[in-house]
């Protein structure tokens, strides 16, 4: 995800030739900005996204069972073994709600997230379930770039509409 939360703004850099002017709309990781008229393929970016977040947490799944074997290859005991799950739980769950939560609203406390940032690359099975899940519903992180698309819209066109007129190009009245 983006880090930038002002980018739903209209920027400094002049519009290319056949853009609407005022505020351009935030890109999502793997849809870019086909999520605002779900063009341009947008169906099969999400059918991609939730066919590849799978397969790639069954493919981790498979990673932490060789681990676990090879834990009971050595020996280490049962109270490892159980501490070893019980952590990868834990980190999954949280992970999967944290990410979850990153989909509806920016975090309010960017150096929390940033200390919880180890704790989500444990858990990075929860992730990509939460990827999963969401995109089965809509592309991750679309509601909210759309409210915040919307919501610069309206007050790009509240500002363009009060506009009386170009100031400059009003006729100064003549000086004696």
């Amino acid at each position: 995800m983006s880090e930038n939360s002002g980018n739903s703004g209209a920027s400094d850099t002049p519009t290319p030739p056949g853009t609407p002017p005022g505020p351009r709309p935030e890109p999502i990781r793997f849809f870019g900005t086909t999520w605002v008229d779900h063009d341009g393929g947008y169906g099969l970016r999400r059918a991609g996204v939730a066919v590849g977040s799978l397969a790639a947490a069954v493919a981790a799944c498979f990673v932490l069972r060789f681990a676990f074997q090879g834990l009971e290859i050595a020996e280490v005991g049962s109270l490892v073994g159980m501490l070893v799950i019980a952590m990868f739980a834990i980190c999954s769950a949280v992970a999967f709600r944290k990410t979850w939560e990153a989909f509806g609203s920016r975090p309010k406390d960017p150096a929390r997230e940033d200390a919880l940032r180890g704790l989500k690359s444990i858990g990075f099975i929860g992730s990509l379930l939460a990827y999963f899940v969401r995109s089965l519903i809509e592309a991750p992180g679309e509601k909210l770039r759309r409210t915040e698309y919307e919501s610069a819209r309206a007050q790009f066109e509240k500002r363009r509409s009060t506009r009386t007129g170009n100031p400059a190009a009003r006729k100064r009245p003549k000086r004696r």
